[in-house]
C-alpha cells in the first residue's frame, strides 16, 4: 500500500547493509523518489553524458567525485517535478560541508527524517566477502572490505551526531531479513514522523 505524504528523508549506513534495497522499498511507501548519486554517476557514465566523462576521469584517478560537482548533481535533480513533494536521498550527503549544501538547497525546509542502518561490522564483511565472491569481483578483499568501513565509520559519525542534534535520527537494526529491517524502518518513520 503507497501512502502519499510529502517526507523528505536519508537513508545512512555502512556498505553492505542493505541501504539500496531498502531505499525503494521507503520510497515506494512514502510514494517518493529514491535518489542515489551512485546511480546518477553510473547512468551518465553509461550514458555517455559530458557529466558521466567528468565523472569517470575523477574515479579512474581513484579520487573521490569532488563535493561541488555532486552538490550541483543534487540541486539538479531535486529540482526535477517527481520530487517536489518530498524524496529520498541515498549516498548523499556524504559530510558536514554536504549537508550544509543541503540546506541551502532545501532552502531552509530541512529533511524531516534520517534512516540510520546499523550493522555489526563483522556481519557485513562477511555479507560483502559472499558477494564478492558471487560476483567475481576480485577486488574486493577483507582488507579493503574493512578499510570501506573504516572510511564510512569515520565520514559519517559527525552526521549521525549533527542529525542527533536536529532530532531527526532514526536508527534501525539493519541486519535480518529484508521484510524485517522493512517493518523496523516504517515503525521508527512512523514514530518520527507522526501523522503527516
Amino acid at each position: 500500500m503507497i501512502e502519499t505524504r510529502t517526507a523528505r528523508l536519508l537513508i545512512i549506513g555502512p556498505p553492505g547493509a542493505g541501504k539500496g534495497t531498502q531505499a525503494s522499498k521507503i520510497a515506494e511507501r512514502y510514494g517518493v523518489p529514491a535518489i542515489s548519486t551512485g546511480d546518477i554517476f553510473r547512468a551518465n557514465i553509461k550514458g555517455g553524458t559530458e557529466l558521466g566523462a567528468r565523472v569517470q576521469q575523477i574515479i579512474e584517478r581513484g579520487e573521490l567525485v569532488p563535493d561541488s560537482l555532486t552538490n550541483e548533481i543534487v540541486a539538479d535533480r531535486l529540482q526535477q517535478s517527481d520530487a517536489a513533494d518530498g524524496f529520498l536521498l541515498d549516498g548523499y550527503p556524504r559530510n558536514v560541508d554536504q549537508v550544509h549544501a543541503l540546506d541551502g538547497m532545501l532552502d531552509g525546509d530541512a529533511l524531516d527524517a534520517v534512516v540510520l542502518l546499523e550493522a555489526d561490522v563483522d556481519e557485513v564483511v562477511a555479507r560483502l566477502l559472499k558477494r564478492a565472491e558471487i560476483e567475481g569481483r576480485a577486488d574486493d578483499t577483507e582488507e579493503v572490505i574493512r578499510h570501506r568501513q573504516e572510511v564510512y565509520a569515520e565520514q559519517t559519525a559527525p552526521l549521525v551526531d549533527l542529525f542527533t542534534e536536529r532530532g531527526i535520527l532514526v536508527r534501525v537494526d539493519g541486519l535480518g531479513s529484508i521484510d524485517d529491517v522493512a517493518e523496523r524502518i516504517a515503525a521508527g518513520l512512523d514514530a518520527k514522523l507522526g501523522d503527516r
